[in-house]
């Protein structure tokens, strides 16, 4: 055969149908929808409704665990390539994250009066760089610096019961280590043990939900057995970091 005369096979185009745009559309609004749980979030908080606003919070975090899934099924940056899901995305997950449970740290007071300002300044500054790096989430799915999980810090702080100062000291800690390029696991994401961290994350998830349930009396052997989940986190972290390849000392110059 004459290769001059030779084209290969081209892919042929996609035209998403009228279910795909719906299907697209959807997951786009079950994403935006985190906005709304936020805010309900703030409005428990204005009114000291502390429970309320940790179950908000909750139903925020239940949205932002499964609208990436969908997001990957609907195929929506094909679907819809002018519309961008993963901004959409970070603006929802820095309300939740880093916004409602400062709002929650500050006016429940957990911090001394006179570093109350500074304590929740330090953690969206803070925060506000880590999700403007590129590469904030690594290409084999992890997390690079603390991922801001303030809203886990502020269930914390309210069923330990610490001293102001203590948990002033916390905060300055996981602020820091923002910064610090140490690779934490992306539970639905990352593959390794992925399977182990998600049965443990449902069944922390539903030890947080007892717990809460319980409050203002929540039983102190479930808060210490819901904390073994965080340190199985911090440990899975630190030995994935240490033993996988891709992170190099380039990650730490």
């Amino acid at each position: 055969m004459n290769n001059l005369y030779y084209s290969p096979p081209q892919e042929e185009e996609w035209n998403p149908t009228k279910r795909n745009l719906l299907f697209a559309w959807s997951t786009h609004v079950f994403t935006a929808s985190g906005a709304i749980w936020g805010f309900l979030a703030i409005l428990a908080i204005t009114n000291q409704q502390w429970v309320a606003a940790f179950v908000w919070m909750t139903v925020s975090v239940f949205v932002d665990a499964f609208d990436g899934l969908l997001a990957r099924r609907a195929r929506v940056k094909e679907v819809i390539p002018r519309f961008d899901g993963a901004l959409l995305d970070n603006m929802v997950d820095y309300l939740n994250y880093v916004i409602v449970p400062a709002i929650f740290i500050y006016s429940y007071g957990f911090t001394p009066t006179s570093v109350s300002l500074l304590a929740v300044f330090l953690i969206m500054l803070a925060s506000a760089y880590q999700f403007c790096q590129s590469d904030a989430k690594t290409e084999d799915h992890y997390y690079k610096g603390f991922p801001s999980y303030w809203n886990i810090l502020a269930f914390y702080l309210f069923v330990l019961n610490l001293s102001t100062w203590a948990n002033f000291l916390v905060i300055i800690v996981l602020v820091v280590l923002v910064f610090i390029p140490i690779k934490y696991v992306y539970p639905s994401r990352t593959v390794r043990y992925q399977q182990l961290t998600m049965v443990l994350s449902i069944v922390w998830g539903i030890t947080c939900c007892i717990i809460l349930f319980q409050y203002p009396e929540p039983n102190a052997n479930l808060i210490w057995l819901s904390l073994l989940f965080a340190v199985y986190y911090v440990g899975i972290s630190l030995f994935s970091m240490l033993t996988t390849k891709q992170f190099s000392s380039a990650d730490i110059s």
